[in-house]
């Protein structure tokens, strides 16, 4: 039996099924599933009379772990619209330039005076303005609905030529991806997930409608609770956990891994950068109780692809070359293929992947040029892919013990913290300020072991101070690099291009 065929749908099928159960915990409130239904049906019914009567094809959400994050993501999605998700601490002018391509037609704010300056007409729905909604019925609207073609949510990534890429994210994708995921870690109520993502993650998605396809209660940690992992598992009662893998090592450097001390959980998933074995085991001690899987997939193909599951018995683990855990297997809907250097099939090479997951191609249309294979694996040109066509990953994956191993990458791409970051768009971003002739970004490991961003850069006239200003401007705080460092000329290969092994020697010499 097929699920619901858009997004909103899965979250009101459990609200009908369980009014009373809490739904959501955020900032001390508390809201049952009838609740965060009236709630997010009320605000639904403002958006389209902000939009003039008219439903608004796609409503920028700019909030952040609060009530109107939440019940506002519900509440575009019931008014028939796309989400895009606007993150208040990054730049202004980021937010400009993703509101100006994401061609937004509203955008709702969650404090006074957000998405001011964005040329785009603001809807207030702080808590005052929540409060004001009342408790009385719910407005009577004859409620847009969408098709499974129409989009669900747009998100914007790293993008190497120094713009955001939106990745436009249809009800038909995110409809499959539940139908494979949902059901896989026995949610029901009384199961408490954790919601460590921002919402400009896709991550973030997979925590809202895995808990609220299956009755569970959503539970949203502060932004500094997420540095004490184990703490904040224990104080909030968690039962589910997801995050990138980088939390374990929060955890560890405090101390508080220590054997048995997360009782609660029964499961444990971790996704957007290679998770090592090492760290895994150091998990499952701690929560002894706790299934272990990893999630791998690019935004592009809909949160998740692959999935690797843990056997129960951790001396039954695997050993893999590269000390991280397997990314397991494809989705059953899914076609997965690894092409070697001459794009013929091996059991190394370039993941790609086509099904019911894969996106329908960039919302810049130019973004498209390179990233997609036609059904004979050659070459597409830059329009929109068919829809047999293969999307290239970009990861170096390989099969291994019967399991797929992420290797790498095929370009400069990176993962900082569970961020996709485009090395280009910080390099194009330092090429722009005065006095700079050129510029490279490298990731180095930091104290902690985790990588970190460092950049080197050759001009005259231009110190890292003013450059690391100019940089908070324009980049998201995730995309800094920890130093700039600032080089009469940057070192070349023989072949004139600029030497990356000796740029990471250089900034070794000058800490």
């Amino acid at each position: 039996m097929s699920g619901p065929t858009s997004l909103y749908d899965w979250f009101a099928r459990s609200a009908a099924e369980h009014p009373g159960v809490t739904a959501l915990e955020v900032g001390g409130e508390s809201l049952t599933y009838g609740e965060l239904r009236d709630l997010a049906e009320r605000l639904a019914a403002r958006l389209l009379v902000a939009g003039g009567g008219s439903a608004p094809r796609r409503v920028g959400l700019l909030a952040a772990r609060s009530v109107t994050a939440y019940a506002g993501y519900l509440a575009v999605l019931r008014a028939g619209a796309a989400v895009v998700p606007l993150n208040p601490e990054h730049p202004a002018s980021r937010t400009a330039g993703i509101a100006e391509a994401a061609g937004l037609d509203l955008v709702l704010g969650g404090t006074a005076g957000a998405g001011e300056g964005l040329g785009v007409p603001v809807l207030a729905a702080g808590p005052g303005e929540l409060a004001a909604l009342g408790d009385g019925p719910v407005p009577d609207v004859s409620w847009p609905r969408p098709g499974p073609d129409d989009l669900a949510y747009l998100i914007f990534t790293s993008g190497s030529t120094g713009v955001p890429k939106g990745v436009p994210i249809r009800h038909r994708n995110i409809c499959a991806y539940l139908e494979q995921v949902a059901g896989r870690y026995g949610i029901g109520p009384g199961a408490r997930l954790s919601q460590t993502f921002e919402l400009t993650f896709d991550g973030s998605v997979h925590d809202l409608f895995v808990a609220w396809a299956g009755g569970g209660t959503l539970v949203v940690p502060e932004r500094g609770q997420l540095l004490s992992p184990v703490r904040t598992v224990n104080k909030l009662r968690l039962t589910h956990w997801f995050s990138v893998p980088s939390l374990i090592s929060f955890a560890s450097r405090l101390g508080t891994l220590t054997p048995g001390s997360m009782p609660t959980l029964r499961w444990s998933v971790f996704g957007g950068e290679p998770l090592t074995l090492d760290a895994a085991r150091e998990w499952r001690a701690a929560a002894a109780d706790s299934r272990l899987e990893v999630l791998y997939g690019p935004t592009e193909l809909t949160i998740s692809c692959t999935a690797y599951r843990f056997p129960d018995d951790p001396a039954d683990w695997p050993r893999t070359p590269n000390g991280t855990a397997p990314i397991g297997a494809g989705y059953p809907v899914l076609d997965v293929v690894l092409l070697d250097d001459t794009g013929r099939p091996a059991d190394s090479g370039e993941l790609c992947v086509r099904g019911p997951l894969r996106f329908a191609g960039y919302a810049n249309a130019a973004d498209n040029a390179g990233r997609f294979l036609t059904d004979e694996l050659l070459p597409a040109g830059e329009g929109p892919p068919a829809e047999g066509h293969w999307y290239r990953t970009g990861d170096r994956v390989a099969v291994q013990g019967g399991h797929l191993v992420h290797l790498g990458r095929t370009d400069h791409q990176v993962k900082i913290r569970g961020h996709r970051i485009e090395l280009g768009e910080i390099e194009a971003a330092l090429r722009r300020q005065p006095g700079v002739r050129d510029a490279i970004v490298v990731t180095v490991p930091a104290a902690d072991g985790e990588p970190e961003l460092q950049a080197a850069v050759s001009g005259s006239g231009c110190g890292a101070d003013g450059l690391y200003a100019a940089l908070g401007e324009r980049l998201p705080p995730y995309m800094m690099p920890r130093r700039i460092t600032v080089l009469e000329q940057l070192p070349l290969n023989t072949n004139g291009k600029i030497d990356r092994r000796a740029v990471l020697a250089e900034l070794g010499s000058v800490r």
